[in-house]
């Protein structure tokens, strides 16, 4: 099978030659790193093309919005088996081979993260508890444990999921939701990332939200309503 890892990047020059790194050695020959770049200003540029490397394929974004980069990354791969990568994570290396064996049975997977984080009071903890079993199905509609620097999935998902709506939360939740509704998902118990948290952030997993309550009523509903109107058109057409 060949693994397609999509990231998105956006003035990542900090952390990514790590993330990059850590990726790369978990990959085979016919693999594929595919980056895209959402108009960054540093050297990410930079240091993505210093790799002398087949695997990395960079593609460029103008929607200056994380979701779509991300959609810009899945719709140029090639396959079987897709990651989604944050640019500034560190995966553990044993990432790649410990995910692939459940994706035989399910149609998305997601693991714990350690936490990583310039505040050593956040440090080493874990984003989930351990004690917790399975994170998935629909009732991430109202709390979203699909966090998108620990999801794979196979790349028949994609059938359904694109194009991205225009009004989604973000697009871990929705790629985790709409394989609640067209397939089977899976929660790793054990960390498989350091998920790292800094000042500048994209993403606010585990942060306080800065929506009021009717906004994340609205924005649930809206989901609620593509959702069903995906599903339906994605039966129709099988």
């Amino acid at each position: 099978m060949k693994i397609s890892v999509c990231m998105a990047t956006y003035n990542g020059e900090r952390y990514l030659k790590e993330q990059i790194d850590s990726i790369l050695r978990q990959l085979g020959s016919d693999d594929e790193l595919i980056i895209s770049d959402d108009g960054s200003k540093d050297s990410t540029i930079n240091i993505i093309k210093s790799y002398d490397d087949r695997r990395i394929k960079l593609y460029h974004s103008i929607h200056r919005n994380l979701i779509f980069n991300f959609e810009n990354a899945l719709y140029h791969s090639e396959g079987d088996i897709i990651f989604l990568s944050d640019q500034d994570d560190i995966w553990n290396d044993n990432k790649v081979t410990r995910t692939l064996p459940f994706l035989k049975n399910h149609t998305l997977v997601f693991s714990n993260a350690t936490i990583f984080s310039e505040n050593p009071r956040e440090s080493d903890k874990l984003l989930f508890n351990k004690k917790l079993e399975n994170l998935g199905g629909f009732k991430n509609l109202f709390k979203n444990n699909y966090i998108g620097a620990t999801i794979a999935f196979q790349s028949r998902l994609l059938k359904s999921t694109l194009p991205f709506p225009k009004k989604i939360p973000m697009h871990d939740m929705w790629l985790g939701l709409m394989a609640s509704c067209v397939g089977k998902t899976y929660y790793i118990k054990e960390p498989l990332i350091y998920y790292r948290r800094h000042e500048n952030n994209v993403s606010m997993t585990g942060q306080k939200s800065n929506f009021s309550l009717s906004e994340k009523l609205l924005l649930r509903w809206e989901i609620l309503i593509q959702l069903i109107l995906r599903v339906l058109k994605f039966r129709q057409h099988k």
